[in-house]
């Protein structure tokens, strides 16, 4: 067909495009245009309709000269004795006017498909998100302060654009890569709703994502002993509590049941040095407390024996004769001693390496011996004042396993170069309690830790490399360690201390309170010969044993009231300025028995004892 010519049968009603009858032409002079398709200047305007030799009506839609006025029209030959007819191409009749109209309508509608892709592109783009905080959630402090409410959205470009809102106000917010952490953390407690927006534009809408939540801060009440006591170091302690407030309660890291009260109880797996007990609430928040375990020591009326002397039989033999009257009931036998050497062939790698064991005694079997003649048997470890080790250090390079001067060399005074080891070394205390593990297990009933202090002098003129906190503290926690290692072991734990410690417990960094919260008991040192012209009002400590050892034992009781820790102080059994003898002795034993004290240990370094003092039970 003629592209430019359009052919209508008569019959069929002219419509439009859009269904409607098209408005009536004027009839045009069939004798100026003849149908033959050249546009010679006589041709009748686009849109004008016109019959053919055949009477049909034909439609000049003009398109050519729409899209391309240089096109054409090739004739085409028809019937014998008829002039060419003109292609034509069969379509309704539209106007300048209908033809703009379908044009406009189909550009609308791409513009509207593309409109729409547009929107849901954006829509697909934003996907906001807020993670970290449930609707309706009940948030607690530490949640607040862990950063972890985040806002994301599908494509990190848009990240900027979000509008983040604490109750209709800005709020603080981090671009952490490719999501912002809203700052939550001091908020008070009281009801929030957190608003995250991106904003909209030309026919897209913004997206917006809502969470509302309550603050609660107040971690839930927990009530406990200030203590458990056992009978024995192997017995698992029972643990009984109540809390308010709180939807869950953990004994030693394992939830326990709570009744309608709040209330619970736990029996624990097995020994331990302290209980942890948490309670937990619905918004998270914790109360978390620690309960030490004390073991009550039946008592102990003992004497020191170092282990060279229980190698002499001159000197072991009359202790045990004091057994077998009944007059004492304990051994304490050194495991180290002040000059570091460790009395039997250790297997502490750390103890060989350095060449501090010794063959005096067998401690297993010497262990049997006098548990089989009914005595109690004490380990004595001299912890910081150790010459065989601090020297090996210096000498190893290992200069901060030593305590110093403020020059870096080591602290001396009257201990002998190299003798004071660092209280808080890693190393230097680890040593320590291995070998109080090891004596454990060979079946000692105590560990009795001597110089677990700092050395004596001016604190200003001393080096602690790696200490942390006050030497008061570091000694505490070093007991700490030490009480949670060796209780799964079945041994108790004891600290001797200083006579002046009661009072001035900087002197030596031995805090009586602090160091009862990890040991079983407290051995002060309450020599008479130890104390200076009138201490505690006495004019001549020495002379007078009983005056300054009850009254310095009365100061003792009173560091340790309610801690469920014992005083089993040193008594003096030696001669220093003045002699001591039986009534020397035995006074000091009615002074501890008038503080309700009832156990003691003897010293004297060459373990010679005045039997008389002591009467047989």
């Amino acid at each position: 067909m003629d592209p430019l010519v359009a052919e209508e049968p008569e019959s069929t009603p002219p419509r439009s495009v859009f269904g409607e009858a098209p408005v009536p032409l004027p009839a045009p002079d069939q004798e100026s245009w003849r149908g033959n398709g050249q546009d010679d200047g006589s041709s009748p305007p686009s849109g004008v309709s016109t019959l053919d030799g055949k009477g049909r009506r034909r439609l000049r839609l003009g398109l050519p000269r729409l899209l391309n006025r240089s096109s054409s029209v090739e004739p085409r030959a028809g019937e014998e004795g008829e002039p060419p007819r003109p292609r034509v191409l069969t379509a309704h009749r539209r106007s300048d006017r209908d033809r703009f109209l379908m044009l406009v309508a189909v550009g609308v509608t791409i513009a509207s498909f593309a409109a729409t892709g547009t929107v849901l592109a954006r829509s697909t783009w934003s996907m906001l998100t807020i993670t970290g905080l449930g609707d309706a959630a009940v948030v607690g402090r530490d949640t607040l302060a862990a950063n972890t409410v985040t806002i994301g959205v599908a494509r990190p470009s848009e990240l900027d654009r979000v509008q983040v809102r604490l109750n209709n106000q800005p709020v603080e917010t981090e671009r952490r890569g490719d999501v912002l952490v809203v700052k939550l953390a001091g908020l008070p407690e009281g009801s929030y709703e957190l608003t995250a927006r991106t904003p909209g534009g030309f026919v897209i809408s913004g997206e917006e994502r809502r969470r509302r939540f309550v603050v609660d801060t107040t971690p839930p009440e927990l009530t406990l002993p200030d203590r458990l006591e056992v009978p024995s170091p192997r017995q698992a302690p029972t643990v009984s509590g109540q809390t308010r407030g709180a939807t869950a309660v953990t004994v030693q890291g394992q939830q326990v049941p709570l009744d309608g009260d709040g209330r619970f109880t736990a029996r624990l797996s097995g020994p331990t040095a302290a209980a942890e007990v948490v309670a937990t609430d619905a918004a998270g928040n914790t109360s978390r407390h620690e309960v030490p375990v004390r073991v009550v020591h039946p008592g102990m009326r003992g004497v020191h024996v170092s282990s060279g002397a229980w190698a002499s039989a001159d000197l072991r033999d009359p202790v045990l004769q004091m057994a077998r009257e009944k007059r004492i009931d304990t051994v304490e036998l050194d495991i180290k001693d002040e000059a570091g050497d460790v009395g039997y062939l250790s297997e502490v790698p750390l103890a060989r390496e350095i060449g501090a064991t010794r063959d005096h005694y067998d401690p297993r079997k010497v262990v049997e011996e006098l548990h089989g003649m009914g005595l109690r048997v004490v380990g004595r470890i001299v912890a910081f004042r150790d010459p065989t080790l601090g020297s090996w250090a210096w000498k190893n390079g290992r200069s901060d396993w030593l305590v110093q001067n403020t020059s870096g060399s080591p602290w001396s005074a009257h201990y002998g170069e190299a003798s004071f080891t660092n209280y808080a070394n890693r190393e230097v205390r680890q040593y320590n309690i291995d070998l109080a593990v090891e004596a454990a297990k060979f079946g000692f009933d105590d560990i009795l830790y001597d110089y677990v202090r700092r050395p004596d002098g001016p604190l200003e003129e001393m080096s602690v490399p790696g200490l942390n906190g006050t030497p008061e503290e570091s000694i505490a926690s070093f007991l700490a360690e030490t009480q949670r290692e060796l209780r799964p072991h079945g041994a108790i734990l004891g600290a001797s201390v200083f006579g002046v410690a009661a009072t001035r417990p900087k002197e030596i960094a031995q805090d009586i309170p602090a160091m009862a919260r990890h040991a079983d008991y407290i051995a002060p040192m309450t020599y008479p010969s130890h104390w200076g012209p009138g201490e505690y009002g006495v004019d001549n400590p020495n002379a007078q044993p009983y005056e300054i050892t009850q009254r310095s034992l009365a100061d003792f009781n009173k560091q340790v009231e309610n801690t469920g820790v014992r005083i089993i102080p040193w008594l003096q059994d030696f001669s220093l300025g003045h002699t001591y003898g039986p009534e020397e002795v035995s006074a000091q034993i009615r002074a501890a028995k008038d503080n309700n004290i009832d156990s003691f240990l003897l010293w004297n370094a060459g373990c010679q004892y005045h039997a008389d003092a002591l009467s047989p039970r």
